[in-house]
């Protein structure tokens, strides 16, 4: 369980490819901390650690999770959105975020509006539909709230903090992003969809 205040960044070292699976290895902040088998979510997507190494740890990336989200896209170098899972006496802000991204949205645009910054990311259908006006969606792993929605797409404001210390200052329009729609309204929608066809 992670809460989508995202901890640190992190720099692509390698995306090594194993047949239809691959290895992505990261700089970490906070390798030295870390631990075989931890969990840790990047960009969004709940990975555990495979290897350790000075500074460094390394994710397998398995077939459906290359599929579902945008981490087979990155490169050596880009900067990717860290947080380890959440300690069961922690503080808990955000909102809750399982690391498991349900689809890949397109960033079009992000633009500075005075000290804060406007987001927008195109959503597909089966995201629009579980998201509500100043609801919470997890954006590569950034939990945000909705401030404006439309058919198609999300609009979010983006503090200065929030700028600085998530890899959002590197992107740009036209990437792909991970999502994850707010838990609360899959499982009402998981549910009124039964009654519906009981």
């Amino acid at each position: 369980m992670f809460t989508g205040l995202v901890e640190a960044t992190g720099t692509v070292a390698s995306l090594a490819p194993l047949g239809d699976q691959a290895r992505l290895t990261l700089a970490i902040p906070f390798a030295q901390e870390l631990a075989l088998g931890d969990s840790v979510a990047i960009n969004g997507c709940c990975l555990t650690v495979a290897d350790l190494s000075p500074g460094h740890a390394a994710f397998d990336l398995l077939t459906q999770t290359l599929k579902v989200t945008s981490l087979g896209t990155l490169k050596p170098g880009s900067l990717v959105n860290l947080e380890r899972a959440m300690a069961a006496n922690a503080r808990f802000g955000g909102h809750f975020v399982q690391g498991h991204v349900d689809s890949t949205g397109t960033l079009t645009a992000l633009e500075p509006l005075g000290q804060d910054h406007r987001l927008e990311i195109q959503l597909p259908p089966e995201i629009q539909r579980l998201c509500i006006d100043k609801g919470s969606l997890s954006v590569d792993g950034i939990s945000l709230t909705i401030a404006k929605l439309t058919p198609t797409h999300a609009e979010f404001w983006i503090t200065p903090h929030t700028f600085s210390h998530t890899h959002l200052h590197q992107v740009s329009p036209g990437q792909p992003v991970n999502l994850e729609a707010d838990l609360l309204a899959k499982y009402v929608d998981r549910l009124l969809a039964a009654r519906q066809t009981a």
